[in-house]
C-alpha cells in the first residue's frame, strides 16, 4: 500500500473509511489533529499521528472531546486548518464548546468528524448525531462509502473557511470501518504562518448579531448545497418510487434494486449533505414520484426533514407518500442490513421475496448450534479487572449491608454482564458519571442511606472526566471511595496513549501525570494496591468501606495483559490436582467455571472435572482462590 503521505495523485488504493478521512485532511493541508479514542473514530488519529512529522502537523490524543474540540478551535482562530474526531458519545462531552463555536465562527478550515455505532457494537447508546448537528446549525455532510469519505473531507475544509463556520462530517461503524477503492488526490501545500488577528472580535458580539450570522451562514450553505456533486440522483426517468437515502443507506438501496430486479421501476436519490437541506435539489427528486421510501441509519432524520420540505412544496397529500421508520417499513432502532431494505422494497412494489428457504433457515441454525461455542463477551483471561471486581464482589458479601459499584464506560463494564461479569455494577451511564453518582449518593446518610458504594473507573477515564468529581466529593465532604483501575492503557479502544503512560500520540516522551500524586494533592487518601492480590484487597476493602470518612482512592495498579511483551514468562504455572478436585460430588456446583468465568479455566466433561486451558491461560494464578477444596494450584513459572 502507498504510504498515506504519499503525492501520488490518481494513484487508486484500498484504504478504510477512517484512512480515507485522514487521507482528506491531508491532502486538504491540516496542520492540526485532536481526538480523544473511542471505536469506530479512533484509527482517523492513529493515521495522522503516524504521519505527523513527516507531513509536518501536529496530533494529540486530548484528554476528553470538549479539549479536543478546543484545540482545533485554537488553530481555526490562528488561520490554520484543523481535524477534530470522535465517536458519537464524544459528540455530548465536546457540545459544551461547539455550541458557542457555531456562534463565533471560525478562520482557518476546521472539520469536525463524529462517527455513530448503530446498533451499539462498541457502545452502550446508538445515539444519532444529526439532530444534535441540526441543532448547531452547521453544515453536514454522510459520506457512504471511503471514497465518498476522502473527498468531503477535503471538501469540507473549503467550505469552513468559505462560510466561516466548522463543518461536521456523521460517518457510521459500516463507512469507517469498510475496506474500499480510493482515487488519490494531491496533497495541498500550506506555509502559511499561524497568527491571531487581535482585531477580530470572538467575544464580546451581541448574541442576536451572533445568531443571525450563523442563520445567514446557512443559508449560504444551503445555496452551496444544491449544486453539491454528493447529491444525485440514478434510476430510471420515470420511476413508480424512488428511494432517498443518506450513509450506508445508499448502498443497501442499491444492492436492494438489483437483488429485486427494479433498476427500471425504482430511483435512488444519494443526499450526501444532509443538513441544511438542499430543498430545490430534493424538491425535484420529489417531483418524479407520487412515492418515497428514505432508507438511513438509526433515527429518521433525512425522512422528517423531507416531510417538512414535501408539507412546504405542496408535494404532500393523499396521493404522494413518504415510506420509512415513521411507516413501519424500516425498522426504528438497530442497524440496517440489505435484508430490511430488500423487504421494506419488495413490499411495497408487490414483489415476492424469499432470500432462502425455510428448510435451509433450519440447517443453518442447527448447523451453527453444533459448530459455533457460544461465547459471551468477557474479560480477557488474566484481566486485572476480574480480580479486582472478584475482590468487590467478596467484600460487599463479607461487609452485608447490600453495597453495590457506581460505574463507568471501559472493559470493566463488561461487570454489567452476566455471563462475563459479577453484576456488582448497579449504575453505569457516561464516562466519569461512576464517580459522580457515588459523590451524590455519599450525601444521602441524612435520609438513611447506609449502603457501601464503590465509584469505579478506569486510567484513561480518570482523566478524561472524573477529575472533577473526585473534586466535588472532596469539597462537599461525600463519603465516597473512588477505584481506578489503572492497567496503563486505554485498553478498549486500542491502547492509545493518555497522560498517564510517558508517551503522546505521536509515540514522543511526554511527562506523566501521576494519578496518586494528583489525587494526594487534593489532599485525598490513596492507597495503592495489586488486584492480584486477593486475600489482603478483600479485607482491606471490607475496612474501608466501614470507615465513612470522606473522599478516598484506592488505585489497582497492574498492566492490561495485553500489554505483555511476546515471549515473556508467564507468572505462574497454573493446574488442577485431579485428586482433590470432587467435580460434581463437591457441592459447589462447579463454582471455579460458573462464577469466576475465567476462559482459561474450563469444565472437564469428559472426567468431570475443572480443567486449566493451557492455550489460553496466562498464568495469572488468581483462580486459585476459588475452589473450596484447594484444587487449583500455581507455582512460579521456571
Amino acid at each position: 500500500m502507498v504510504a498515506l503521505t504519499a503525492n501520488a495523485a490518481g494513484k487508486t488504493e484500498l484504504l478504510i473509511g477512517n484512512e480515507a478521512i485522514a487521507r482528506g485532511a491531508l491532502e486538504a493541508g491540516v496542520r492540526v489533529a485532536a481526538s480523544y479514542p473511542g471505536t469506530p473514530s479512533s484509527e482517523i488519529l492513529e493515521n495522522l499521528a503516524a504521519v505527523a512529522e513527516e507531513a509536518g502537523l501536529y496530533a494529540e490524543w486530548s484528554v476528553n472531546e470538549k479539549v479536543a474540540v478546543e484545540v482545533g478551535a485554537a488553530a481555526s482562530f490562528a488561520g490554520l486548518r484543523a481535524i477534530v474526531s470522535f465517536k458519537h458519545e464524544g459528540l455530548n462531552v465536546a457540545l459544551d464548546t461547539l455550541c458557542h463555536l457555531n456562534l463565533t465562527g471560525t478562520k482557518g478550515g476546521l472539520v469536525v468528524v463524529v462517527c455513530d455505532d448503530p446498533g451499539g457494537w462498541s457502545s452502550p447508546s446508538e445515539n444519532d448525531s444529526r439532530a444534535i448537528v441540526q441543532w448547531l446549525n452547521v453544515p453536514l455532510f454522510e459520506p457512504s462509502t471511503p471514497q465518498e469519505a476522502k473527498d468531503m473531507t477535503r471538501w469540507a475544509f473549503e467550505l469552513s473557511e468559505q462560510t466561516g463556520t466548522y463543518c461536521v462530517m456523521r460517518s457510521i461503524t459500516r463507512v469507517s470501518h469498510t475496506t474500499g477503492t480510493v482515487v488519490l488526490g494531491e496533497i495541498a501545500s500550506r506555509d502559511t504562518p499561524a497568527h491571531f488577528d487581535t482585531s477580530k472580535l470572538f467575544v464580546f458580539v451581541p448574541i442576536i448579531k451572533k445568531h443571525g450570522n450563523l442563520l445567514t451562514k446557512v443559508e449560504q450553505v444551503k445555496e452551496i448545497f444544491e449544486k453539491s456533486q454528493f447529491n444525485y440522483y440514478e434510476g430510471p426517468e420515470h420511476p413508480e418510487l424512488v428511494m432517498i437515502s443518506s450513509g450506508s443507506g445508499r448502498l443497501y438501496s442499491a444492492e436492494a434494486v438489483e437483488c429485486l430486479r427494479l433498476e427500471k421501476r425504482v430511483g435512488i436519490v444519494h443526499l450526501g449533505t444532509t443538513w441544511p437541506v438542499p430543498a430545490k435539489f430534493v424538491e425535484k427528486q420529489l417531483s418524479q414520484t407520487s412515492r418515497v421510501l428514505v432508507v438511513e441509519e438509526v433515527d429518521p432524520f433525512v425522512e422528517r426533514n423531507l416531510k417538512v420540505v414535501a408539507a412546504d412544496s405542496g408535494w404532500l397529500d393523499r396521493d404522494h407518500v413518504i415510506y420509512g421508520k415513521a411507516s413501519g417499513h424500516i425498522k426504528p432502532v438497530g442497524e440496517l442490513s440489505p435484508e430490511i431494505v430488500i423487504n421494506a422494497l419488495a413490499r411495497l412494489t408487490g414483489i415476492k421475496h424469499e432470500p432462502r428457504s425455510k428448510e435451509y433457515d433450519e440447517r443453518a441454525k442447527q448447523a451453527a448450534k453444533d459448530l459455533v461455542i457460544d461465547r459471551e463477551l468477557m474479560w480477557c483471561p488474566g484481566c486485572p479487572h476480574r480480580a479486582t471486581f472478584w475482590t468487590i464482589k467478596n467484600a460487599f458479601r463479607l461487609d452485608g449491608r447490600d453495597g453495590f459499584v457506581s460505574g463507568d464506560i471501559g472493559c470493566y463494564a463488561l461487570d454489567r454482564r452476566g455471563a462475563g461479569g459479577y453484576l456488582a455494577t448497579k449504575i453505569a451511564l457516561a464516562m466519569g458519571s461512576g464517580a459522580g453518582v457515588a459523590s451524590g449518593l455519599g450525601k444521602l446518610d441524612q435520609f438513611g442511606f447506609s449502603q457501601p458504594v464503590i465509584a469505579v473507573c478506569g486510567d484513561s477515564t480518570f482523566y478524561h472526566a472524573a477529575i472533577p468529581a473526585l473534586i466535588n466529593a472532596k469539597y462537599n465532604r461525600s463519603d465516597v471511595i473512588m477505584m481506578i483501575l489503572d492497567n496503563s492503557a486505554t485498553a478498549m479502544t486500542g491502547f492509545q496513549p493518555h497522560p498517564g503512560v510517558g508517551v503522546n500520540a505521536m509515540g514522543k516522551a511526554a511527562p506523566v501525570v501521576d494519578i496518586e500524586g494528583l489525587c494526594r494533592g487534593l489532599d485525598i487518601p490513596v492507597e495503592v494496591m495489586d488486584p492480584f492480590d486477593i486475600t489482603e484487597n478483600t479485607k482491606r476493602l471490607v475496612e474501608l468501606m466501614s470507615d465513612r470518612s470522606g473522599a478516598r482512592v484506592v488505585i489497582m495498579r497492574h498492566p492490561c495483559v495485553l500489554l505483555r511483551p511476546p515471549g515473556e514468562k508467564t507468572p505462574f504455572k497454573v493446574s488442577v490436582d485431579i485428586s482433590k478436585c470432587r467435580g460434581d460430588e463437591c457441592g459447589c456446583a462447579k463454582y471455579c467455571v460458573r462464577a469466576f468465568k475465567c476462559p482459561g479455566l474450563v469444565w472437564d466433561r469428559t472426567r468431570g472435572r475443572a480443567q486449566i486451558d493451557e492455550a489460553v491461560c496466562v498464568g495469572c494464578g488468581v483462580c486459585t482462590c476459588t475452589c473450596p477444596a484447594s484444587a487449583i494450584m500455581k507455582e512460579p513459572s521456571e
